[in-house]
């Protein structure tokens, strides 16, 4: 292993950890060292340290079971640059602790205990002794329910004990054997409330009344009495809606490198929403990042293709606190969970890290908003976001004739795209489920995913180059990986057919990953999806040449099985039948009481003069200047920006309402905006939620549009339509 030293100042340097698979040369090493250098200076760089002397140094670096994005794209250039022995590279920041500072106290400070570790002494090695973990059976057939009790609790599956007992009686008095540990694991992140929405899908029961609507039934019962110009709701990774046709730029043959030709397409509309909050709460940065990467999946995989177009953005965090900034009213005695991290920290390292990934991808940001708000109502009931909201919307495009996915059909082939498999982002769909504080903190940690966005955009330049060859496009079916991992997303891609995996199959990044670990870890940017055989190689061809990781993983079986196959062994960790696990599961029961908040009188501060009140309220997160997030993320890259977040002549933030768009010959595109008052709904929920659709409503007319009837709406507001393409337009 290799060791460079890039001085940063007296007390802070940065060390290059490399790892070769066989020595560098003269030549080699002075290459490597250009690379690494500020501003490609091989003076830069040293293979010796600079902070030797000092009283204390202590050495942070990444954990060593997974290689970090930094390392899979410094390989990359690396390889691109000749230099074909270098394996792995990891950076580390040395730093020297000041004289009477604890160790343990400074370390803290600098460390981020989810990513990051201390090198006891220089490494010598990225390898760690760890043994995983094998496949083992739960004996629930001589334990009982007590046996799936224990391995909820260890492997943080948040079962409840309708969960317990619905999986007791499923595998001793109808399947009649016990399940696996693997298995056990499946189910914890397939039937979480993350992945199956009990709640909104459950019997609720409020003060003795049984309603006779579940909430999803409440949501969908607008577009089941007027579809309108509705084409994808409830049933995909993302909506879609009516589009036009447009003249757009496509190449000859997306297959291959080739020139652009102009082109008439049929574009459909897509918007998709997500939250990532626990996985903020828990580590800002990534969590956030990931939020972004994976909404920017479900764009991809909507249909059998979509095409990514832009991203909106939105945080909710408790009372920032800070330091030197008093704010009248913050409590300043409040506490906070030890396993999240602080408002403030959540506000910079969130949007810092929403902001980067988009940045890098290449997708901007063009809207967003953002809230701080905690405080103990007269009640004596404290209300305030502890776990954090992180919004992340994104609307892209999708053509007209992949708007519906294919039916899996035997002999179909099991394919992922994207990173190699790490330990990460295990047990998230579970773990975002639970009640804040029911679960362990190394759990938490372990639940959230790293973000590689120059990953995701070899990606994604596959998936378009697919959505490009029209009717030719071999993508049958697509789904997005994320909470649970393989488990979640290619069981979900086999339904109802059933089909046979192959674990080994999947490339990995950390060999010693378990069976549990392969199977329900959230590794890296990756989609999974269907292909006919006979497409296959015009598939690798494009994956090749984008330089994107694919695996053939295994095939349809049409048995209506999910079968999980380790040919190390010839065992089969998984093998659970697709109707038992997926199908029509029974309502869970959720009983609650209206509860009337305790209202006074609005009473003004004894004191109070107007122009402190007008300065407290532009002191307001809500209201305050937005430059400190739109100054730091790309707001108009791709050409098809038509207004983004700052708007004027002084470029002032933030706007009303974005335009995106369809083309960059024509004047169609899409109108977004957005609508929140969640604080007045604390005093009325109905009247809250009635100000939110408005203010969405009102901020969307801001767009400038030709004719009222050139407007895409639905429900009784639809005017006559238009066919697509006779020139109608969204904005001017």
């Amino acid at each position: 292993m290799y060791h460079l030293y890039s001085f940063l100042n007296s007390q802070e340097e940065h060390c290059f950890n490399i790892e070769t698979s066989a020595p560098l040369n003269q030549g080699e090493l002075l290459k490597l060292s250009r690379l690494l250098a500020e501003g490609f200076l091989e003076e830069n760089v040293s293979t010796r340290s600079k902070l030797k002397g000092k009283a204390k140094i202590v050495e942070i670096g990444p954990r060593l079971n997974f290689a970090t994005p930094f390392s899979t794209n410094a390989v990359s250039i690396c390889r691109s640059c000749g230099l074909e022995k270098v394996k792995r590279i990891e950076r580390s920041k040395r730093l020297a602790v000041p004289r009477g500072q604890q160790a343990e106290k400074f370390i803290a400070e600098h460390q981020d205990r989810m990513t990051e570790t201390v090198y006891p002494k220089k490494l010598e090695s990225f390898k760690i002794n760890i043994r995983p973990q094998g496949v083992f059976e739960v004996d629930l057939m001589k334990k009982g329910v007590e046996a799936l009790r224990t391995i909820n609790k260890e492997l943080g599956l948040g079962m409840d004990d309708w969960d317990l007992n619905f999986y007791h009686e499923l595998f001793v008095k109808d399947l009649k054997r016990n399940p696996t540990n693997v298995e056990c694991f499946q189910l914890g992140q397939a039937n979480s409330e993350h992945s199956r929405h009990w709640f909104f899908k459950g019997q609720q029961i409020i003060d003795g009344e049984t309603k006779g609507q579940s909430l999803l039934e409440v949501v969908q019962a607008p577009l089941k009495a007027n579809l309108a110009n509705s084409l994808i709701a409830f049933s995909d990774n993302s909506s879609a809606i009516k589009g036009y046709k447009t003249k757009t730029l496509v190449p000859t043959d997306a297959s291959e490198p080739s020139k652009l030709k102009e082109k008439d397409k049929f574009y459909h509309l897509i918007f998709t929403a997500e939250t990532h909050n626990f996985p903020t709460g828990v580590a800002p940065f990534p969590g956030a990042e990931t939020g972004g990467g994976g909404r920017i999946r479900d764009v991809e995989a909507t249909g059998r293709a979509g095409l990514v177009v832009a991203g909106t953005a939105g945080y909710c965090v408790g009372n920032l606190r800070i330091p030197g900034y008093n704010l009248p009213w913050e409590d300043k005695n409040f506490k906070y969970p030890e396993n999240l991290a602080a408002p403030l920290k959540i506000q910079i390292d969130a949007s810092n890290g929403a902001s980067d990934y988009g940045n890098k991808f290449g997708e901007p940001l063009i809207q967003g908003f953002n809230r701080s708000f905690g405080m103990l109502l007269p009640s004596r009931e404290r209300q305030e976001w502890i776990k954090p909201i992180m919004f992340s919307g994104g609307v892209g495009q999708i053509e007209n004739t992949h708007v519906k996915k294919g039916r899996a059909e035997k002999g179909m082939l099991i394919i992922q795209i994207g990173g190699p498999g790490y330990k990460i982002g295990i047990g998230g769909g579970a773990a975002s489920s639970m009640i804040q504080g029911a679960n362990k903190a190394e759990l938490d940690f372990n639940a959230v995913q790293r973000g590689d966005a120059e990953l995701e955009q070899k990606m994604n330049r596959v998936i378009r180059a697919c959505s490009e060859l029209g009717k030719s496009n071999p993508i049958v079916s697509i789904h997005d990986q994320g909470a649970g991992g393989p488990c979640n997303v290619l069981t979900e891609l086999v339904e109802p057919a059933g089909g046979r995996i192959e674990i080994r199959n999947i490339k990995l990044g950390d060999e010693t990953m378990s069976v549990l670990e392969i199977w329900g870890a959230e590794y890296q940017e990756r989609n999974a999806l269907l292909i006919k055989p006979k497409d296959l190689k015009k598939f690798a061809k494009i994956c090749q040449r984008e330089k994107s990781d694919f695996e053939v993983l295994g095939k349809i079986t049409a048995d209506g099985r999910i079968v999980v196959h380790d040919k190390r062994d010839n065992s089969q960790p998984v093998d659970l039948e697709l109707s038992k696990i997926l199908g029509k599961m029974p309502q869970k029961k959720f009983t609650d009481q209206r509860i009337a908040p305790k209202l006074s009188p609005l009473k003004i501060p004894a004191g109070l003069s107007f122009p402190k009140a007008l300065e407290n309220v532009l002191k307001l997160s809500s209201v305050c200047s937005k430059r400190f997030l739109t100054s730091k993320v790309d707001r108009s890259v791709t050409g098809l920006i038509a207004r983004q977040q700052c708007c004027g002549p002084l470029d002032l933030p933030v706007s009303d309402v974005s335009v995106i768009a369809q083309s960059h010959f024509g004047k169609t595109g899409a109108a977004i905006s957005i609508g929140e008052q969640p604080i007045k709904m604390l005093l009325d929920p109905e009247a809250g939620a009635r100000m939110a659709v408005g203010e969405a409503l009102t901020n969307i007319v801001s767009a400038r549009i030709t004719a009222l009837e050139d407007i895409k709406c639905s429900g009784n507001w639809m005017w006559p339509a238009k066919l697509p393409g006779e020139g109608s337009r969204i904005y001017d």
